[in-house]
């Protein structure tokens, strides 16, 4: 009964989600106004199979990640949120865990922000969410699993990615990674994820093990960074990180110097999409 109602909700509440609303494109004839199936997998990072069987009440007991995720992508209200964890058998994440819940002060922000690249990263360095101009820039997130999803396990251990690293992009940048994480483990020291994401970096990282022993100190400030692009070629971009108080998320916001050969490379970006740019 509980993996039926849960799929019921689940669906109930995908009807309700516009594509629009989403930040997806509206794209061709639609049956319903509400998100596609492989458009709430998308958003949420998951498989479509997978979505399909939960709301056929064909899979029980979804992890609170995935709740999460699910949440996330349906934007919905505290409340719902709350319930969907509720027909999920599960409790809320509570105050010892790291928030990777994006409030609607936040959505509302990135739907305002449709022609910037912009991503949202948990205490962490997890990444929640990113909008379609991000995904152009630094590649489609959307199939990204587990630490792939990390941006401090992908600095030091993952994907090389496509910002440049130079010496000075390097010089505090690591320091404050490692600093960051150290204080989401402080903060929230019942938190089993980050627990295994830092023994995996020291297991993986002499570089990580190095900074992490030391104790790094260090912050984000805004900077200057090269993305090297496959299609378009090499932008010089300004980076600012945004913290948001009482949520513990992080804002990435990449913009362009405005009348530049970078912000002509980014508008292009922009309307290519990743659809074009991952062909």
């Amino acid at each position: 009964m509980a993996a039926t109602e849960f799929g019921s909700a689940v669906r109930r509440w995908r009807e309700r989600v516009t594509p629009e609303a989403a930040g997806l494109p509206v794209g061709g004839h639609r049956r319903a106004p509400g998100l596609r199936r492989e458009e709430l997998a998308q958003l949420a990072g998951i498989s479509v199979d997978y979505v399909t069987r939960l709301e056929q009440g064909r899979a029980s007991h979804p992890s609170a990640q995935v709740v999460e995720a699910l949440a996330r992508a349906l934007r919905l209200s505290p409340d719902e949120r709350g319930h969907l964890f509720q027909l999920a058998g599960l409790a809320p994440p509570g105050p010892d865990t790291v928030p990777a819940y994006i409030t609607p002060s936040v959505q509302r922000l990135l739907d305002r922000l449709t022609g910037t690249p912009v991503a949202v990263y948990d205490a962490s360095w997890t990444l929640l969410v990113a909008n379609p101009p991000y995904a152009a820039l630094m590649g489609d997130p959307s199939g990204w699993r587990g630490n792939e999803r990390n941006g401090v396990w992908n600095h030091f251990v993952g994907r090389a990615g496509r910002i440049r690293r130079t010496r000075e992009y390097l010089a505090g940048f690591e320091s404050a990674l490692v600093a960051d994480l150290r204080a989401a483990a402080d903060r929230y020291p019942s938190d089993q994820q980050v627990r295994r994401l830092v023994a995996d970096l020291r297991a993986h990282s002499d570089r990580f093990a190095e900074l992490w022993d030391a104790g790094a100190v260090g912050r984000h400030e805004a900077s200057r960074k090269i993305v090297d692009h496959p299609r378009v070629g090499p932008l010089t971009l300004d980076c600012d990180v945004l913290t948001v108080t009482g949520s513990d998320l992080r804002i990435m916001v990449y913009t362009a110097e405005p009348g530049s050969e970078d912000a002509d490379r980014l508008a292009l970006l922009t309307v290519l999409g990743t659809q074009a740019l991952t062909g």
